[in-house]
């Protein structure tokens, strides 16, 4: 099987498996690494892509991109002409599937209102992080996570390949300047981000022209999805209206932009106590797992008990790392790297935080051995130390060493709350918490 190499920090996986799940834009895999976690593979044909290293340096561009809105990029494999593209697994289907397919309810108008706004929220990050274009967005790009919250597919971030056109073959849902020019603008993603409304609007997939010719004859109610009636008013069904009409503006410099989109879509929202996996009819896979000791001393930011718990844990969940260390015992430079991991362990058991990480770097900077526990103990350190940032640096390293160890995820949530990341702490530590429970399962 192919190697997936992880984006972030260079390292490498085995996809251990994979099997076709999608058609509809190109060939879609579902797959699973070598520690059992689920991805989506991306497989491009023999012709896209013909250098490897333009296609490795577009994926590492995008794998840079991390937000919760989003199905990230994991990571990209390249063996002669094969080019994979690796990202987070959605189980719950498309919008395409909610939308135009649906078997046991219709998607309700408050949860079209929220996919409307995570896209747009999407959107405004990428183009933050200087990732204005997205290619053919539809609704087969918006996808649902374990919790059937909405994300943006990463794949439409990619330059497009040498043998493939940025947006489908049906001209009646293209931007006109691409059809003029054959180039992608942020005015170009703005007008399928209209399109999308338009969907969400009528649950069927309508040419733009014939929803502004709707829209100009103030015959609103064929554009409006008749299972929605008594689900909003008229002013909220308006301003969504107005919105599409703005996003598919002839002219590019008089549709909106993604932060404006976003500031438009917060007042509409409804519901929003309400979890989306219970507004789809969908059961929530992390609502039967009830968080263990470690993972309530997460939520509440124990920072003590998590001390106590890593303390007492030691370095059972260090994965090979006994069997380097006898190989390597007679080296003076892995004695010297032992040396700073006991001095860390003395400080890291009284409470020494400043020094045990001080100890610890020493020992990770010698590069004798690599141990999962050490970047998880000097995270916690940072906590301890009021620097969440690198706290969650060394917590995301931890995990790709370890994929699979919760405790990887819970100190990533930690800090991520610690930066006033509340929506991406709750994410790890729902990670952490399933782990954990595979963990125990076996």
């Amino acid at each position: 099987m192919y190697i997936l190499f992880l984006l972030r920090f260079g390292a490498a996986r085995r996809i251990q498996s994979w099997s076709h799940i999608l058609r509809s834009i190109a060939v879609v895999y579902k797959g699973k690494l070598d520690n059992h976690r689920r991805i989506a593979v991306k497989r491009f044909n023999r012709k896209a892509w013909p250098d490897s290293r333009q296609f490795l340096e577009e994926a590492k561009a995008v794998g840079q991109l991390r937000n919760y809105r989003m199905a990230n990029l994991l990571g990209c494999c390249y063996e002669g002409e094969e080019r994979l593209l690796v990202a987070e697994f959605m189980p719950n289907e498309t919008l395409a599937k909610h939308l135009f397919q649906w078997e046991s309810q219709p998607m309700k108008w408050a949860m079209r209102l929220r996919v409307a706004l995570h896209i747009a929220q999407a959107l405004e990050y990428c183009t933050g992080k200087g990732r204005a274009l997205y290619h053919d967005l539809n609704a087969y790009r918006v996808l649902f996570d374990d919790d059937s919250n909405p994300r943006l597919s990463c794949f439409g971030l990619m330059k497009n390949s040498r043998d493939g056109k940025s947006y489908s073959t049906n001209l009646a849902f293209t931007p006109p300047e691409y059809l003029r020019t054959g180039r992608v603008t942020p005015e170009s993603v703005m007008y399928s981000y209209g399109t999308l409304l338009l969907d969400l609007l009528s649950g069927k997939h309508i040419p733009p022209s014939h929803a502004l010719d709707l829209i100009r004859d103030r015959n609103i109610q064929m554009l409006i999805d008749s299972c929605l009636e008594g689900q909003f008013s008229s002013d909220d069904g308006t301003e969504l209206i107005r919105l599409a009409s703005r996003c598919l503006q002839y002219e590019p410099r008089e549709r909106p932009n993604p932060k404006s989109l976003v500031t438009a879509m917060i007042p509409l929202q409804k519901d929003l106590e309400t979890p989306s996996h219970q507004l789809m009819g969908i059961p929530s896979s992390a609502s039967t797992t009830p968080l263990s000791r470690l993972g309530e001393a997460c939520l509440r930011t124990d920072l003590t008990a998590i001390h106590e718990i890593i303390e007492k844990l030691g370095y059972k969940d260090d994965e090979g790392a006994a069997t380097e260390l006898s190989f390597q015992m007679w080296t003076n430079q892995m004695q010297d790297s032992l040396n700073f991991k006991k001095k860390g362990d003395v400080a890291f058991r009284h409470k020494d935080f400043a020094n045990a990480a001080e100890c610890y770097s020493q020992f990770i900077e010698g590069g004798t051995m690599v141990s999962p526990t050490v970047y998880a103990r000097r995270s916690l350190c940072h906590l301890m130390n009021d620097m969440p940032q690198e706290a969650l640096n060394d917590a995301v390293q931890s995990q790709v060493i370890s994929t699979a160890w919760h405790i990887a995820s819970y100190l990533q949530a930690v800090a991520l709350s610690a930066l006033g990341q509340e929506n991406e702490g709750h994410a790890a530590l729902k990670d952490g918490s399933m782990l954990e429970s595979k963990r125990n399962a076996l």
